[in-house]
């Protein structure tokens, strides 16, 4: 069984941020390649622990998948986009 999610890649200081959007699962490196190694490490151990758990299932409804004969299939994402958002900071100092 394999499953697909979107990743996002940041970098936050020198260090490459590597997030799961759908699943809510992070990693990091030096590396954005490196990074995204990782991630895929962290979702495959994420969704072995929900496994034994036995809350795979609830996680992957809530995140938007559904199950179609052996395969995971992911949510259909209808716009991925950048919104700016104008923020009246009455209380942060300059």
């Amino acid at each position: 069984m394999e499953i697909q999610f979107t990743t996002r890649i940041f970098k936050e200081g020198r260090t490459f941020v590597a997030h799961a959007l759908e699943l809510d699962v992070s990693s990091c490196a030096g590396t954005k390649e490196k990074a995204l190694r990782n991630l895929k490490e962290a979702v495959r151990l994420f969704l072995e622990e929900a496994e034994k758990m036995g809350t795979m299932e609830q996680i992957l409804v809530e995140a938007g998948y559904g199950k179609r004969k052996q395969k995971i299939a992911p949510p259909n994402f209808i716009s991925v986009q950048r919104v700016t958002l104008p923020l009246p900071l009455t209380h942060v100092k300059a």
